[in-house]
C-alpha cells in the first residue's frame, strides 16, 4: 500500500513540484538587475529641450520588439551636440543613414546618434555640448524612421545591452521649467515706479 502511495506520489505530485521549482528559477534568471546609469549628461543632442516623438520601450527579448532609445523631435539641418565628454567610436553609414556613437568619458556607456552627417571623425575626443553633426536631410519624409516627422534617434548601450538614454540626464535638465520670480517681501519698490 505504501509503495502504491508513494509511486502515485511520484508520477502526480512530484513532476508538479519540479515544474514549479523550474519555472521560479528561469523567472530569478531572467529577471532584469536595477540598471545604474550616472547622469552625466551636460546638454541634450539637440535643441534646449527637444519634443520627446516617441520614448524608451525595452524589448521583453534580446530580439523582441521595442524602442531601444528615443526619438527627439528636431529639424533637418540641426546641430547635434555630444551629450557629454567622450571619444567618436563610429560615425558613418549604416543602411543607408548616417549613424554616429560616442563612448562617454569614464564610463563603460556610450550613445548613438542617427539619421545624422557627422562633423567629426572616428577616434576624436569630443567635449560636452560640442557639435558632432548635424540632422540629415532624410530624417524627415517618407521612408524616415518618425514617418513624416524629423527626429533624431538617440540611443545609450552598455556593451551589447540597451538603456534608456534619459537616464543620462540629470533631473534638473530632464525637467527644466520656465523660470518664476518670487516676490520680494520688505523691500520698497524704486522710486518713480
Amino acid at each position: 500500500m505504501r509503495r502504491t502511495r508513494w509511486r502515485m506520489w511520484a508520477v502526480t505530485v512530484l513532476p508538479l513540484v519540479l515544474a514549479v521549482a523550474a519555472a521560479v528559477a528561469r523567472a530569478d534568471v531572467g529577471a532584469p538587475a536595477p540598471v545604474s546609469v550616472p547622469a552625466v549628461a551636460r546638454a541634450w543632442p539637440v535643441g534646449v529641450r527637444p519634443p520627446v516623438l516617441r520614448g524608451w520601450e525595452p524589448p521583453a527579448s534580446v530580439y523582441g520588439p521595442g524602442h531601444r532609445g528615443v526619438d527627439l523631435g528636431a529639424a533637418p539641418g540641426e546641430p547635434v551636440r555630444a551629450v557629454t565628454a567622450g571619444r567618436v567610436s563610429y560615425a558613418g553609414r549604416v543602411a543607408g543613414r548616417g549613424v554616429m556613437a560616442v563612448e562617454l568619458a569614464g564610463t563603460d556607456l556610450r550613445t548613438t546618434y542617427e539619421p545624422v552627417t557627422a562633423t567629426v571623425r572616428k577616434g576624436e575626443e569630443v567635449a560636452a555640448g560640442q557639435v558632432v553633426g548635424v540632422v540629415e536631410e532624410a530624417a524627415a519624409g517618407t521612408g524616415a524612421h518618425c514617418g513624416a516627422v524629423a527626429c533624431v534617434h538617440w540611443g545609450l548601450l552598455r556593451g551589447e545591452t540597451y538603456l534608456d538614454p534619459l537616464l543620462l540626464l540629470p533631473p534638473w535638465l530632464l525637467n527644466r521649467g520656465p523660470s518664476r520670480l518670487l516676490p520680494v517681501l520688505g523691500v520698497p519698490l524704486p522710486k518713480g515706479s
